[in-house]
């Protein structure tokens, strides 16, 4: 029934800063960005390069999301990498606080955390 994600959807603070960090950080492509006037809301769709997309979304007065510590929910977002390391590398060069590099007991591949702008973890896992 299911063949894979299509998109996921994340609700930010600060619509800038959060569009610097996954377009000029992270390096997704924009799709479209629309301003829902009747909202005061921006929708930015991202691209992954595996057809996966990121919709991001600007509300007033949303409120924040507890991570820490974690609740119900939806945990965290996890991106497919080729090399962990070399992905750590790139992040830090762009100043984004990483957390060491783990084993993932159960697969034995090297995965890790950093945070979006407005905390939500993000995984890194080496395919």
């Amino acid at each position: 029934m299911f063949k894979a994600f299509h998109h996921v959807a994340i609700i930010c603070s600060d619509y800038g800063r959060s569009k610097h960090f996954y377009c000029e950080l992270l390096g997704l492509e924009v799709i479209a960005e629309h301003y829902r006037e009747q909202r005061d809301s921006y929708k930015l769709d991202l691209a992954l390069p595996s057809g996966e997309q990121i919709e991001l979304f600007s509300f007033v007065d949303a409120p924040t999301r507890p991570s820490y510590p974690e609740a119900q929910g939806l945990r965290h977002l996890a991106f497919a990498v080729e090399d962990v390391e070399q992905s750590v590398a790139l992040l830090s060069a762009k100043g984004i606080k990483v957390e060491p590099v783990r084993v993932d007991p159960y697969t034995g591949k090297p995965f890790t955390f950093f945070s979006d702008p407005d905390g939500l973890p993000l995984e890194l896992y080496q395919q």
